[in-house]
């Protein structure tokens, strides 16, 4: 009889301990399975990011002369799009042809530097670009508004710029050639300046560079003398593009 107890007491406890491990692993199968899903629906969307591009200037911007007035960003966009690299533009203004998705700019026709100071910390803080793209003093030149201060109106506005966003990038181009001899003079005086601005800036860490405009777009293609044509804007594209390719 005791042996008879102690058979049946063991096959119980067997039976028992069976359940109880069959049971624990059902509940960490479980538990596995509810973190693995949990881990998946807490891992973050990972959104695709558009870096804002502000085209900023005067008419050249604005894309005078060009189809539409598309001007330089209806070719930045094209070769931006085909290297896989998002970007979108912003400004207040809007120009361009229909095959141009994206056509704001603060492109503003006839206007001076001190007409953009007057108005760019309003549009940073609205657009929050991450670059600025910035072609100016054409009309200070053409207008012969106090053409010798013209570079120190230039940093101002860089330094209006720096400080209203410090992590935003600039670049400066020196300005495309004037088919009057006496004002391209100017324009190549006053090119002359950006280097060293530009340079004084980086020295106290403000993100700001240059790129060489004018002896990229010749006269052939600027044929009234101020505003380039469909191939002189498709130029200043790739200049463009090849200073923003270290920052995208």
């Amino acid at each position: 009889m005791e042996q008879y107890i102690k058979r049946h007491l063991f096959t119980a406890i067997f039976h028992r301990s069976v359940r109880l491990i069959i049971t624990l692993s059902s509940a960490l199968f479980l538990l596995a399975c509810m973190s693995a899903t949990l881990g998946l629906s807490e891992r973050p969307v990972i959104a695709q990011s558009y870096v804002k591009i502000m085209p900023l200037g005067d008419s050249i911007t604005f894309g005078v002369h060009s189809t539409k007035n598309g001007g330089y960003r209806v070719t930045l966009w094209n070769v931006l799009q085909a290297a896989h690299l998002h970007i979108t533009f912003v400004g207040s203004e809007e120009s361009g042809p229909a095959s141009l998705p994206d056509k704001a700019n603060e492109g503003h026709p006839g206007w001076r530097i001190d007409q953009i100071s007057a108005h760019i910390v309003a549009w940073l803080e609205e657009y929050r670009p991450r670059i600025i793209l910035l072609h100016i003093g054409t009309n200070d030149i053409i207008q012969n508004h106090s053409v010798s201060t013209a570079p120190a109106r230039l940093h101002s506005l860089l330094v209006q710029i720096t400080t209203t966003l410090p992590d935003a990038t600039v670049i400066v181009a020196q300005l495309i050639p004037l088919g009057n001899p006496r004002l391209d003079a100017k324009v190549i005086a006053y090119n002359k300046t950006i280097p060293g601005i530009v340079s004084t800036m980086q020295a106290q860490g403000k993100h700001v560079r240059y790129v060489n405009m004018y002896n990229a777009v010749p006269l052939r293609d600027i044929p009234d003398h101020i505003h380039p044509d469909n191939l002189g804007y498709t130029v200043m594209a790739s200049v463009w593009y090849k200073a923003l390719q270290p920052l995208l």
